[in-house]
């Protein structure tokens, strides 16, 4: 590693960024972080992976063998023992994440970075992250044998801890100058939260409400509607739900409280998703049914997933995991393979709160009901501790009141969230690491509750399926897109859609099962569902891949992995091109209308016509949409979909008219004065680029978890896609891991993600995997079947139980 440009973009970053993108503190002690025997010099090594190591409290000994891409295959033989041996190793070659993302979770940043990361710390407590945390505990802790696998891997991660010298932490801890603590089932079940709320903490009840008080009902179901004029939904619209004979909640018809708020806490990132899919032995060209996933998460480095081999006598799981996590989250075993969606359902629902003089209690049914007060004490390096006092109710904490982020005396909004249900989210992992039938698999995801996931299968007997797996309110028709009136307890959840009747299929007749955060049924399900925007391109493109022909094979899973097909341009371009005005273009413009015209909506690393495309696009969503630029005032501008139906099917509404001209515009109108300010730019971008290339455009890049250091980072990676493409790779999110697997005996697997398996900056390991996943291509994951070293295996370490002496 270049330590020279390290200390250079050191000195001049002289402010650290963590994950979210925030500038916090100052420059830690610098002699101490160069010191020659202690700092940062000391991580210059690759990782240690041979010899014998001896760790308190194992029963047996555990060999960890590596290959050459520093995946370790541990082969224990108890499962006590084999989630100690995942801590340890999790924690030797990815502490520092591991951890971070912890403090991240619990809000408490302050503590590491200083004052500057009140504010979120704040938000994070008020969000129940602790919280939800401390309930999925208790939760675990009701099954004798998920919390002795959590605590044996938290026994681990702290073996590991205990051996550490100061010289050998990792880097970032002398860079923000601090220790790293015991770990506990606790971060467990932080880690976990963490994932919850990237996957399930998004919500727009509070933008939907201003939305309606602005425009009113009737334009509100033209832009926001529960289903596009277009419905491929994940489960097939052939399925006979005539099985459900629990009826949705009927409806108290209450109103919505259309009340006004200027702040929200952060949202997640909209583009987390992700896709899966399986085909049947009938559809593979080899006659074995064939899996795969790639989640949709950040591009960050250390990368948020560490593959491992996880076996034993009784199980052999291989695949990614979490570091922070037991057992593996994505992969197979001997017998099945399985893989996860963001199901994106409307998790999260808003309660006014109306509060007593003191604000003790809060009305319920005409009648006062105590809250409950959480003192959060929120450390913050080198100054006196933060106490926020964060009030709940029956719902959950009253996020926002007069002391954050509203300025009503005696009111408050509450949340609902599925995320502070309890639940034993590690049961369903460890359960489905040891499943050898679809039984198995459909029992181990009845401990599932958040975040809602589509889990798809496939096994070595030749069933696939698919099920959407959370615990998921039964909501009245339209319940949760808007404020509701906490005082009234008919607005509450009053129930929740019963497991076996959420949405799944088996073996279906078209041969395939696929997801990619679409709508997760049509019209005819019986329950209500609804999220703030369903995707509608990738969906699309993956099903008509598979109905396309008979029989497909790995390689053509791969082509689909890195399709880069752009089917929203593909539906709107040509549209746009036909009815805009061209008489008055300049000699650029025109050469820029030739560009795109001659696209072939690809979008490839050397073409321009994405890069128009996002411009254009871009430029005139923004004009569509300017009614929604309103101060003091949170509001989400309509999807993409709904946005390209009306242009193409209501270009003279009066959303159309740009509200500070006094002509009256219409769409076509909009794609003139679109275009003409996107060639403005382009032009600007191909002076400061060289071109405009969609490599030099999007130049997607890999930040490390504290961005600012751009030694530890990569960018401009050689990649194409983009949001709603299958490729969904943009300018720092996309596939966070590549699986295919195809079930043969054993099974058969590749696998690839941007990254590497090494946390240390220093390690060969640490970002080699990038360029191969830029390029689509794969790495074979050596799947071994007893722990006798192969060819494959470049290193033996063993794991050995401390002795007495």
């Amino acid at each position: 590693m270049n330590y020279s440009k390290l200390i250079l973009s050191f000195v001049l970053t002289i402010a650290i960024f963590f994950a979210l993108n925030s500038k916090f503190g100052s420059i830690p002690p610098i002699g101490k972080f160069l010191n020659p025997y202690t700092g940062v010099w000391q991580n210059e090594t690759d990782e240690s992976i041979s010899g014998s190591i001896s760790i308190p409290e194992l029963q047996d000994e555990v060999t960890v063998h590596y290959d050459a891409q520093l995946i370790p295959h541990v082969f224990a033989q108890n499962d006590v023992d084999l989630y100690r041996a995942q801590g340890y190793i999790t924690a030797k070659h990815r502490l520092w994440q591991m951890e971070f993302q912890t403090f991240a979770a619990s809000g408490r940043l302050s503590e590491i970075i200083g004052d500057a990361a009140l504010n979120y710390d704040r938000q994070e407590r008020r969000r129940g992250m602790g919280y939800g945390a401390e309930q999925t505990l208790k939760k675990m802790a009701e099954d004798k044998t998920t919390m002795a696998l959590v605590q044996a891997y938290a026994d681990g991660v702290n073996s590991y801890i205990d051996q550490l010298d100061p010289k050998d932490l990792p880097v970032e801890y002398k860079l923000l100058d601090y220790q790293p603590e015991a770990w506990t089932p606790k971060k467990t079940a932080l880690l976990l939260m963490y994932m919850t709320k990237m996957l399930a903490g998004g919500d727009e009840d509070m933008a939907n409400t201003n939305a309606l008080r602005l425009f009113g009902k009737e334009r509100f179901d033209l832009l926001f509607p529960d289903f596009f004029d277009i419905t491929d939904p994940v489960i097939s619209k052939e399925t006979d739900w005539s099985f459900i004979d629990v009826p949705q909640t009927p409806s108290p018809h209450s109103d919505p409280v259309l009340d006004s708020i200027s702040e929200i806490i952060d949202q997640p990132n909209p583009d987390n998703g992700s896709n899966n899919w399986a085909i049947s032995a009938d559809k593979s060209a080899t006659g074995y049914p064939i899996l795969a996933n790639d989640p949709h998460l950040g591009l960050n480095l250390p990368s948020i997933w560490f593959v491992m081999q996880l076996s034993t006598p009784d199980h052999n799981a291989f695949g990614a995991t979490l570091p922070g996590a037991l057992a593996v989250i994505s992969g197979f075993n001997q017998y099945i393979a399985w893989g996860e969606t963001n199901a994106t359902r409307d998790v999260i629902d808003w309660y006014k709160i109306e509060f007593n003089d003191d604000r003790t209690q809060y009305k319920l049914d005409d009648k006062w009901k105590d809250v409950s007060v959480r003192v959060e004490e929120i450390k913050i390096k080198g100054k006196p501790t933060y106490k926020d006092s964060v009030r709940y109710t029956h719902h959950g904490p009253v996020v926002y009141d007069k002391n954050f982020k509203s300025d009503e005396a005696l009111a408050g909004y509450a949340m609902r969230w599925t995320g502070h249900i309890p639940g034993n989210g590690q049961k369903t992992f460890t359960e489905l690491n040891k499943a050898k039938n679809y039984n198995d698999y459909s029992k181990a995801l009845k401990n599932w509750v958040a975040p809602a996931q589509n889990f798809v299968f496939a096994s070595t007997e030749g069933d696939i399926a698919l099920w959407i797996q959370g615990l998921l309110p039964n909501k009245w028709e339209g319940q949760g897109k808007f404020i509701m009136d906490g005082s009234k307890s008919e607005n509450d959840w009053q129930s929740f859609i019963p497991q076996e009747f959420n949405a799944h299929t088996k073996n279906p007749e078209r041969g395939f099962v696929s997801s990619a955060n679409q709508h997760p049924v049509d019209e005819k399900y019986p329950y209500y569902v609804f999220n703030d925007g369903y995707e509608t391109y990738r969906n699309r493109v993956i099903n008509a891949f598979f109905n396309a022909k008979k029989t497909f094979d790995v390689q053509d899973f791969k082509d689909l992995h890195n399709n880069n097909y752009n089917l929203k341009a593909a539906e709107i371009v040509p549209y746009m091109l036909e009815h805009m005005d061209r008489s008055n273009l300049t000699p650029d413009e025109k050469a820029i209308y030739n560009e795109i015209k001659d696209w072939s909506f690809n979008n490839d690393i050397n073409e321009v016509g994405p890069s128009i495309f996002r411009q254009w696009f871009g430029k005139l969503y923004d004009l569509v949409w300017d009614e929604f630029d309103v101060d003091d005032t949170v509001l989400e501008k309509p999807y993409t979909y709904q946005t390209i139906y009306l242009l193409k099917n209501k270009g003279d509404d009066a959303f159309m008219d740009i509200v500070d001209t006094p002509e009256k515009e219409t769409a076509k109108d909009l794609f003139l004065i679109a275009f003409k300010e996107a060639a403005i730019r382009l032009k600007e971008i191909k002076t400061e680029k060289g071109d405009y290339t969609w490599l030099r455009y999007k130049a997607t890049h890999a930040d490390h978890l504290l961005q600012g250091l751009p030694a530890f980072s990569v960018f401009d990676i050689p990649i194409g896609g983009d949001r709603s493409i299958v490729n969904a790779t943009s300018e720092d999110h996309g596939p966070s891991w590549r699986m295919i697997v195809e079930m043969t005996s054993p099974p058969t697997g590749l696998g690839i993600y941007p990254g590497g398996q090494s946390g240390n900056p220093g390690s060969k390991y640490y970002d080699n995997f990038i360029d191969d996943w830029a390029a689509g291509k794969y790495h074979s994951l050596n799947f071994l079947q007893s722990s006798t070293a192969t060819d494959a295996i470049i290193s033996t370490q063993t794991l050995t139980p401390t002795t007495d002496e």
